[in-house]
């Protein structure tokens, strides 16, 4: 069986068999490939679809349907009647390396989530802190409409909360390298789900929202130790959940890769 007759799949799962991996999925993690592996910059035209096919060795369709999830994520520009290319980046200059990210590998995965830790812990350290009154207030907020979206099982309206609570602790840091690389890496992190987990969330969100809660009240409290250490849970939490999604979805399936 050749390459392209076992990941050309059909783009919605009709099963749970262990491994499958939906066609559009894949050809997304192989179009990054081809970018980084042929030196594009952003600016730079890729190959017409069909060529891109090609180059993947997945049918027109499939790559059709990756290259609208890279566009909507930002890594690619769609022109109508000019082509496909490497989108310019939105982040500052210092951000643009991390253009190189792919959300299917897993080590690069694990680095994300290991520098993650890192910088949230510092965050909510130093939002306990310096945290205004109205900051305050404004990750309460967050961490109570993360539980309300919870409790109903949204999973968009708990990552809208998820999001500015993330955010909002980012900004109660009072520094604003904070801000932005949390968002960066919160970029980074939905790029994973809409590959290589197909937006699929894992684990409880229930779990995440009363750590959220936590969170919020040891901030409020200025209680740095404790701020510091409930967020460390938190991530491992988040990476944990990730890593066993993805062992579960990817790694079963790597025979089917070039």
């Amino acid at each position: 069986m050749t390459h392209s007759e076992k990941t050309s799949a059909p783009t919605q799962a009709t099963g749970t068999a262990r491994g499958y991996r939906p066609g559009y999925e894949v050809a997304a993690e192989l179009i990054l490939e081809y970018v980084v592996q042929a030196g594009l910059r952003p600016g730079d035209r890729l190959p017409t679809e069909k060529d891109l096919a090609d180059e993947v060795r997945m049918s027109r369709t499939v790559v059709r349907e990756a290259v609208k999830i890279l566009s909507a994520l930002g890594r690619l520009s769609v022109q109508k009647g000019r082509g496909i290319y490497v989108a310019e980046p939105e982040q500052s200059s210092w951000q643009q390396s991390l253009a190189n990210f792919l959300p299917a590998d897993l080590r690069q995965v694990d680095e994300l989530f290991e520098f993650r830790r890192h910088l949230e812990t510092t965050a909510a350290n130093l939002a306990a802190q310096r945290a205004t009154p109205a900051q305050v207030k404004a990750i309460r907020e967050a961490a109570r409409q993360s539980t309300h979206a919870a409790q109903q099982g949204d999973i968009d309206a708990f990552t809208r909360a998820d999001d500015a609570f993330h955010t909002g602790i980012a900004a109660a840091a009072a520094n604003m390298f904070f801000v932005s690389t949390v968002d960066a890496m919160r970029r980074l992190q939905q790029q994973v789900m809409a590959i290589g987990l197909a937006g699929v969330a894992g684990g409880s969100l229930q779990v995440a929202a009363e750590q959220h809660e936590a969170i919020a009240e040891a901030i409020a409290g200025g209680e740095t130790g404790r701020a510091e250490t409930l967020m460390a849970e938190h991530i491992d939490m988040t990476a944990r959940q990730f890593q066993q999604e993805i062992w579960r979805r990817v790694v079963p399936s790597d025979d089917s890769r070039p």
